[in-house]
Order: structure tokens, then C-alpha cells, then sequence
């Protein structure tokens, strides 16, 4: 391994020669010079990893060096030594972004503490995180196969999001390690969920884990009546891990409470959000508004056009006399244009916000070859929501409201997953197209790969006509007909999909952000 240059810039340095050497003894190269015009040309000839500048010298001054440094070298990290503990002199380093701050005389492990602090934290940070993963390793996996609760598979999916966090640009061998372990948690949760959820969506709310008809009646209505505007926002299709990220960019400006539910199945829009919103699984919803599932060939969009009615409808329901208001985002044009329209959310008891990207970044992706280039992975999906999310009108959105007296509730209808492997199914013509999840008559898939659900009233589904089945894809799997296999086996894989069963689409953050001050 190559050593770290560093260039240590003092008109005293004679004086620091055992320092030096002892930093040489730590393996690092360490250049000398005398005065910052010299070190300002020479950092423009040669590359160095880090600067240790002396504040005080004749000639240029440490601020003065420091300034032409990052005009030649932007990203290099400079510690600044000085005797003076001035404040201002420290704001003044700091404002010109230094990297660190030593105060003379220096220790010489203070001085191999910093080095070691802006070059090599990463990678012992990453080798830190990896022996604490090894083990950790046996505890999870044993975690995983005796889970028996909602709780329990909550910490288990915690505990491997924060280690897929922690492990973002680690060891490959480690990551993938992690990756098998995540996998087998998957399997094991599609067992755990085929044999709980037909008893959990049967039950009273209170002796089962908190569902998507729960959403609004446990975390968001007990915030009303408080004469403070409640803000919710719905992302369509955000995964946990994709919160947290965002989450970290908000803490700022709110103080932050966040829980898991369960989303119902199948996972995708038309029944996950219209639980969401009514307050009811999609059967009691078909029951009480027939008419909202005609037909196989209705598109998720469609299937979503009574949000607002469906809401209201929960409202009066449980008598709770509130003035609501609701929107439903597609572009950034419209974001843009709810942004113009803020005060109106504060003029009112519950305001809803449908804010469909992430969705629409997930079937783009599936659609364009650019787009799994730039989007090969997890980690890479998460970053480019990240991204837009940091730059958004919704950061904007809710950077304007922690500056309000709202309250706002994040959470989302549904998660996605990367669909890697196919597995066979076999329908009639007038099945739903899905890829994770399908309904229609006489469906037939391979029950080790998918639920079987012959009578959709167990599982609270619209029955869609007599001799109705729905079936629902498990882990990382995804449907295709014998016929034309091939061409849609390749055409679908490694897609992200909704709709089916696992921890990423049906463990979803729910949190109440609180304005900070």
C-alpha cells in the first residue's frame, strides 16, 4: 500500500523534526517546507493527502497560505497548527475550511490521532463495521429462524438495513454476505406471513400489528384537534432504507418519530393506498363503494381516483369533524405549484399529499436500459432518491413547514424489491398483468415461489367474480406465462416490482416530524 503524502508547512519546522519522524515511523511520507508561498507552488506540482499549515509565519500567513492551497488544491483536507486560541482566528480558519484545528504544542499522538481521523477513517470505520457484522452474523441468523412476531421481524429488518447503511462502500466480500443473510430473512418471512396474516387481517386492530387501515386512526388523527394543521405525506413505493437516508437531511429542521407497519397484500397501489386512505381493508372498501374494482384491465392510476373520497369517508365514519384537504403530485411542475400554494395547507385541519416520484422512478426504471445502467442496484436506487429528494420542491415543502406551527406525517402505500429470479404461472387470458402479484381464475404457480389465495375474502380481497384467486409472488421472484417465457424472463429481470411479499415492500416507516424550535 502506497503511503500517505503529507506536506507540513511551519517556518519552525527543525523544531518539529521529532514529530516528523515519528510520523514516518507510522508509515506516512512527510515533505517539509519553510513558508506558504513555497508550499502554495509546490502543492500545485505534487499531490499531497493532507497539509499541516502553521497559522503564524512571516510572509503569507497561515490564512493567506491556506486560501491560495484550496484555490490550487480544493479537496485536499489542511489541519491548521497555531499557538493563538483566538475565537476568531478559529472561525476564520473554519469559515475557509480547514479540515481540522491543533492548538501548539502539539502531542505527537494528537497529531497521528488527526491523520488518521481524515485518511484512514473510512477504511477503519469499514473494518470496524465489518468484524462488528461477523458478529453480530450468528445472532441474526438465529433471530431469523425463530422469529415468531411482528416486533421481532421488525428489529430484524432494522438490524439489516442500518448494517446495509453501515456497509454501503465496505468489503464486497462483506456486503455480500449480507446480501445471502437478507435473502434467507426474506424466505423466512414469506413463511411467517403465510401462515399469520389471513389470522392478523381477521382480527381487532388492537391484537394484531398495526396495518395499512390503521395508518390514519393511530398515528395521524390523534394529532388532530391539537389547533396545530396536520401535513401528511404519502411517497408512493418508498422503502425503508430509503427514508432513512432522507430522514438524516431532516433532522435539522424537525424532530423526528418513526415506527414500522405492515402493509397489506398485495403490496401495490390500488389496495394498499386505498386502505390507507379509507381506513378499510379492500373488500369491506368494494362493499361499501361498489364499483371500485370493475375490471382486470383497469391501470393502478385509475384505480386510485377516489383518495379524497375515500378519506373524507373515514372522517365522518369516526365522527371526527376536521376540514381536510387533498392533492396528489405527479410532476415537478405540479410540486412546484403546491409550493405556491402552502398557506392553504396551514388554513386547514389534515392536509393528504400523494407525491408519486419514487413510484414513477421504480416503472422507469423497468422501462429503460439507461436507467438500470445508471440504477444497477439497491444502494444505487437508494442514492438517486436521495438525490431527488435533497433537491426536490418536497424538501423545499417541508423545509417551509418546519418553519410553520404543522405537524407532518411521512410515510408511504407500499416498498418495492429487485426482481431477480422467474418462476412460472399459469392463468387465463383475462388474468391481471402484475408481475408480483396476479389475480383471475384457476390460477396455478409453484408454492414454494408464491401464496396461493383461493378465497380472496380471507385475506379481505375484492372477489372480482366468481371463482376469483389472487396469487402473490415471495421474495425476490416474479411471474412469467410458458408462453413467450424467454422474451419476458429477460425483459422483467432485475426490475423493481411491487405487489408481492417481503421485507422491503411490506415494512414501511411511518413518522411524525415535529418543527424543531
Amino acid at each position: 500500500m502506497t503511503a500517505w503524502r503529507l506536506l507540513w508547512v511551519d517556518d519552525e519546522i527543525e523544531l518539529l523534526r521529532p514529530h516528523v519522524l515519528f510520523l514516518e515511523s507510522k508509515g506516512y511520507a512527510v515533505r517539509t517546507i519553510t513558508n506558504g508561498e513555497d508550499a502554495a507552488v509546490l502543492v500545485e506540482q505534487e499531490p499531497f493527502d493532507l497539509i499541516l499549515l502553521d497559522e503564524h509565519m512571516p510572509g503569507w500567513g497561515g490564512l493567506r497560505t491556506l486560501e491560495e492551497i484550496k484555490r490550487r488544491r480544493p479537496n485536499v483536507p489542511v489541519v491548521m497548527v497555531t499557538k493563538s486560541e483566538e475565537e476568531h482566528l478559529m472561525e476564520a480558519a473554519i469559515g475557509a475550511q480547514i479540515s481540522d484545528y491543533l492548538i501548539k504544542p502539539v502531542n505527537p499522538n494528537q497529531l497521528l490521532l488527526v491523520c488518521k481521523r481524515l485518511l484512514e477513517r473510512h477504511r477503519l470505520a469499514q473494518e470496524q463495521i465489518a468484524q462488528s457484522y461477523r458478529q453480530e452474523f450468528t445472532e441474526l441468523a438465529m433471530a431469523i429462524e425463530s422469529a415468531s412476531s411482528f416486533a421481532q421481524w421488525v428489529d430484524i429488518y432494522q438490524r439489516l438495513v442500518r448494517r446495509d447503511l453501515e456497509l454501503e462502500r465496505g468489503d464486497p466480500t462483506v456486503q455480500q454476505i449480507l446480501q445471502e443473510q437478507h435473502a434467507e430473512a426474506n424466505r423466512a418471512f414469506g413463511r411467517f406471513i403465510e401462515r399469520h396474516y389471513p389470522q392478523w387481517v381477521q382480527a381487532d386492530p388492537e391484537e394484531r400489528p398495526p396495518l395499512s387501515p390503521d395508518v390514519f386512526r393511530r398515528w395521524v388523527f390523534p394529532l388532530m384537534g391539537q389547533g396545530r394543521p396536520v401535513v401528511v405525506l404519502v411517497i408512493d413505493c418508498l422503502r425503508y432504507d430509503q427514508w432513512l437516508v432522507f430522514e438524516a437531511l431532516l433532522q435539522t429542521y424537525f424532530t423526528i418519530q418513526r415506527e414500522l407497519y405492515l402493509a397489506i397484500l398485495p403490496t401495490a397501489t390500488p389496495y394498499a393506498r386505498n386502505a390507507l386512505f379509507a381506513g378499510l381493508f379492500p373488500a369491506d372498501i368494494e362493499r361499501r363503494f361498489p364499483g371500485f374494482w370493475q375490471s382486470a384491465e383497469e391501470d393502478e392510476w385509475s384505480q386510485n381516483r377516489h383518495e379524497d373520497r375515500l378519506l373524507g369517508d373515514q372522517l365522518q365514519r369516526l365522527r371526527i369533524g376536521a376540514r381536510f384537504r387533498y392533492e396528489k403530485v405527479l410532476s415537478s411542475a405540479e410540486g412546484k405549484a403546491l409550493l405556491g400554494r402552502m398557506s392553504g395547507l396551514l388554513q386547514v385541519d389534515l392536509s393528504a399529499i400523494v407525491v408519486n416520484f419514487v413510484d414513477i422512478l421504480a416503472h422507469s426504471r423497468s422501462e429503460s436500459s439507461l436507467l438500470r445502467e445508471l440504477v444497477p442496484d439497491e444502494r444505487a436506487y437508494r442514492e438517486l432518491v436521495r438525490t431527488w429528494l435533497e433537491h426536490s420542491w418536497l424538501f423545499d415543502l417541508l423545509r417551509r413547514l418546519s418553519e410553520s406551527r404543522a405537524i407532518v406525517v411521512i410515510t408511504t402505500d407500499h416498498g418495492a424489491i429487485r426482481a431477480l429470479r422467474d418462476t412460472k404461472v399459469i392463468g387465463d387470458r383475462d388474468t391481471s398483468t402484475s408481475l408480483r402479484y396476479k389475480y383471475g381464475r384457476n390460477l396455478k404457480c409453484d408454492p414454494r415461489h408464491a401464496i396461493l389465495v383461493k378465497d380472496p375474502l380471507l385475506y379481505r380481497l375484492p372477489r372480482r367474480g366468481i371463482n376469483t384467486n389472487y396469487i402473490l409472488a415471495k421474495e425476490d421472484y416474479y411471474f412469467v406465462y410458458p408462453t413467450q417465457y424467454h422474451r419476458y424472463q429477460q425483459q422483467y429481470y432485475d426490475t423493481f416490482q411491487h405487489g408481492g411479499v417481503s421485507l422491503e415492500e411490506m415494512l414501511l416507516p411511518v413518522a411524525v416530524l415535529q418543527p424543531r424550535g
